[in-house]
C-alpha cells in the first residue's frame, strides 16, 4: 500500500449539455477548471474534447488541433500537471482518437479493456436509451496500445466489469502491452461493475499483483463510500464532473474542485497524503 494517493480530475467527460450542467467545453474553461482542480491536489487531468460553437458543446471532437490547444491551455494553467487524453469509441471508426493520441502523445491515455453492454432501464420500466454495445474487440485495444507504444503513452485500462478487469493481465501475458499496468476500476455504470465498497477486495485480488489501480466511482451518492474505502485500501482516486454532479452531502456542485477536495480529504483521513505531479509520475514509471 503506498502512502501517496494519486488524485485524477475528469474535466468534462462526454454527451453532457454545458446548458444543463456547468461542465467546461472551450479550452480556457478546461484551464479554469483543471486549475481548480489541481489547487484541490489533482495531479492528473483527464480530459474529453467538445465541439466548439454555439449549441454544439456536447457533442464529442476528435480534432487534433482542438486537443494540442485544450492540453497547452490545462498546462499554462497547471505547468507539471499529467493529462490523461480520452480515447473511447463507439464502432469501427476510432481514427480520430487514434490520430490525437499518435500527434499530441500525452503521458496517459484511456484504453477501454473490454466491451460492455450499455444499458439503462428508467423506473417505468423502459430503455433509457436504445440498448448498445460499447465494443472494445481486442484487435481494437492492440490498436489503441500500438499507438500509445509509439507515443510513449501509458495506457490506463478502463474496466467495467470483473471479466474485463481479469482480461488486462492476459493482454500483458500475450505480450500485447509492455511495462507497468494501470487499472482503472469503472463502478457505478448500470450494466457494469456496481459502486459497491465489498467489491474491491476481490478486484485487487483479480488484479495484476504490481499493478497499479484506481476507482472511477459513477453516481450520486451512492459513490463516496466507494471512495473512501478505495483511499483507505491503498488505491488511487478519480471524480470530477464526468462522474458526478453531486458531494457527499447530496449538494450538486458546479465545478471540480469541490470533488477533488472530498476525495483530499478522504486520503488524508486513511493516513495517506495527496500525490504531487512529480510523485505521481515516479509511482506510475511515467517516461
Amino acid at each position: 500500500m503506498s502512502d501517496k494517493a494519486i488524485i485524477t480530475c475528469a474535466l468534462n467527460g462526454v454527451l453532457t449539455d454545458p446548458k444543463q450542467h456547468s461542465v467546461p467545453v472551450t479550452p480556457a474553461e478546461m484551464a479554469a477548471e483543471a486549475k481548480r482542480a489541481y489547487d484541490a491536489g489533482a495531479s492528473v487531468m483527464h480530459i474529453h474534447l467538445r465541439q466548439q460553437g454555439e449549441g454544439k458543446g456536447h457533442l464529442p471532437s476528435w480534432d487534433t488541433s482542438l486537443s494540442v490547444e485544450v492540453q497547452a491551455a490545462i498546462r499554462t494553467a497547471c505547468p507539471d500537471v499529467i493529462i490523461n487524453h480520452t480515447s473511447g469509441v463507439v464502432g469501427p471508426d476510432y481514427a480520430g482518437a487514434l490520430a490525437c493520441i499518435r500527434e499530441t502523445k500525452p503521458e496517459m491515455a484511456a484504453c477501454n479493456a473490454g466491451s460492455l453492454n450499455y444499458l439503462k432501464v428508467k423506473a417505468d420500466g423502459t430503455w433509457a436509451w436504445k440498448p448498445m454495445l460499447f465494443d472494445n474487440p481486442v484487435e481494437k485495444i492492440q490498436a489503441y496500445l500500438d499507438v500509445m507504444a509509439s507515443a510513449g503513452t501509458l495506457p490506463e485500462f478502463e474496466c467495467f466489469d470483473v471479466g474485463i478487469a481479469r482480461c488486462v493481465a492476459m493482454y500483458s501475458q500475450v505480450g500485447m502491452v509492455k511495462g507497468p499496468l494501470q487499472y482503472n476500476f469503472v463502478m457505478g455504470v448500470e450494466s457494469g461493475m456496481p459502486a459497491d465498497p465489498d467489491l474491491l477486495p476481490i478486484l485487487i485480488k483479480l488484479k495484476a499483483p504490481a499493478a497499479n489501480w484506481q476507482v472511477t466511482a459513477i453516481g450520486r451518492g451512492g459513490i463516496w463510500p466507494l471512495h473512501r474505502r478505495c483511499a483507505e485500501l491503498g488505491g488511487h482516486l478519480r471524480s470530477g464532473l464526468e462522474d458526478t454532479f453531486y458531494r457527499d452531502d447530496g449538494t450538486k456542485v458546479a465545478s471540480n474542485g469541490p470533488l477533488i477536495d472530498q476525495l483530499a480529504a478522504y486520503v488524508r483521513q486513511a493516513g495517506r497524503t495527496v500525490a504531487s505531479p512529480e510523485e505521481a509520475r515516479t509511482i506510475l514509471k511515467l517516461q
